[in-house]
């Protein structure tokens, strides 16, 4: 028994001297693991300061970004504006030359039967040859018909140089025309070259614009700022429509002269015709619900107001570009986004039909077309059941 409390006793002995030959080894590695979580926590948050500082850079750069893509997109309603314009002139000219050659077939018409006219009084001449003032003379002995042979001579001599002057003329004046239609032709081969070089500028700078959209969105998705981005868009729209209350004030429930819109549900005619790249409700990469529709297009399409109203909004917005709004009246609205141009401004009366913009790819959009909301009492309402 005292061997076994002896061996007990040692144990414990032993037991203790472990233990407290333990006790400095765990509170190295206690000491260890703090260590090591400390420095943890310090990378996480410096980390975290990176991550925050590029979501400040991208966020500045974004802002950045959408500025210059605003000044893009105008820039290019501007070149748009030029093309149209240069394609008035070109009309213009056209006209004007089908005039000129119109003008020409009729005086070479009237030259030929002068050339004619000249021809018979010369071969009149010659038949009666020379001198033949003295033979008249001699071979009549009426007085009354000698004078009378005079005068038929000299009004035939007459007539022969009015028709020399009058064809000298005549051929002056085609020669001035000819002239004149050459210029012509001149001045619309320069204005179709003007036409060329700023339809080519425009393309370029479509170019830049659609890399710079891709750039933007590649580094919005790698840092996941798109969704915040968009959700900003959004609010940035809500905050319009809610500013536009006040220019809607003074716009009768009623519109004069114009049916109820809620009474021309199924009858309105679409903005734009074209495909439905988008229908309304679909969610995007960011998961958020659309509340219009995009409509393909072809750049530079016409785009038409689909009731009578008042322009309430016609600018930029980041997100949806050249955006133009209309007022309906009953709490109606219709907004027409992503132009490349607008053709209205604000207060301006719009019936239904006429263009009010031209459909583009502005605000950050990838392929043309036209982004289309209607709105009853401020919110959303698919556009489908409206049109026809």
């Amino acid at each position: 028994m005292a061997r076994v409390l002896a061996a007990c006793a040692g144990a414990a002995l032993m037991l203790a001297t472990l233990v407290q030959a333990q006790e400095p080894a765990e509170a190295a590695q206690r000491k260890a693991r703090e260590a090591q979580a400390v420095q943890q926590l310090e990378t996480l948050r410096a980390q975290i300061k990176v991550l925050a500082e590029q979501q400040q850079a991208a966020g500045d750069e974004r802002d950045a970004a959408s500025r210059a893509l605003r000044e893009q997109d105008l820039a290019l309603a501007a070149v748009a504006a030029q093309v149209r314009a240069l394609d008035t002139q070109l009309t213009d000219q056209q006209r004007e030359i089908d005039r000129l050659e119109r003008e020409r077939v009729e005086l070479e018409a009237r030259l030929l039967a002068r050339k004619q006219d000249l021809a018979r009084l010369l071969r009149s001449a010659y038949a009666l040859g020379n001198h033949e003032e003295l033979k008249l003379l001699l071979q009549q002995d009426d007085v009354a018909a000698v004078a009378r042979v005079l005068a038929y001579h000299r009004y035939f001599q007459r007539a022969q140089l009015h028709q020399i002057d009058a064809l000298r003329a005549q051929m002056q004046q085609l020669a001035q025309l000819q002239d004149a239609i050459r210029a012509a032709h001149a001045g619309l081969f320069a204005t179709r070259d003007a036409r060329s070089a700023e339809q080519a500028r425009l393309e370029t700078e479509r170019g830049a614009r659609a890399r710079l959209v891709a750039e933007l969105e590649a580094r919005l998705k790698a840092q996941g700022a798109q969704l915040a981005s968009l959700g900003r868009d959004e609010g940035e729209l809500k905050s319009l429509l809610e500013r536009l209350r006040d220019v809607f004030a003074d716009i009768p429930a009623r519109i004069q002269g114009a049916e109820s819109l809620a009474a021309l549900r199924g009858r309105l005619r679409w903005p734009v015709s074209g495909r439905i790249a988008s229908a309304f409700g679909t969610r995007d990469a960011a998961g958020r619900r659309s509340s219009g529709v995009l409509i393909a297009a072809k750049a530079g399409t016409p785009v038409h107001a689909v009731a009578r109203g008042r322009v309430a909004f016609a600018d930029w917005l980041r997100g949806y570009g050249l955006v133009i709004v209309v007022e309906h009246g009953d709490g109606y609205l219709s907004l027409y986004g992503c132009n490349e141009t607008l053709l209205k401004e604000v207060g301006d009366w719009v019936d239904p039909g006429d263009a009010i913009a031209t459909s583009g790819a502005s605000g950050g959009q990838s392929t043309p077309g036209l982004y289309f909301e209607l709105r009853a009492n401020g919110q959303a309402v698919d556009p489908r059941g409206w049109l026809r």
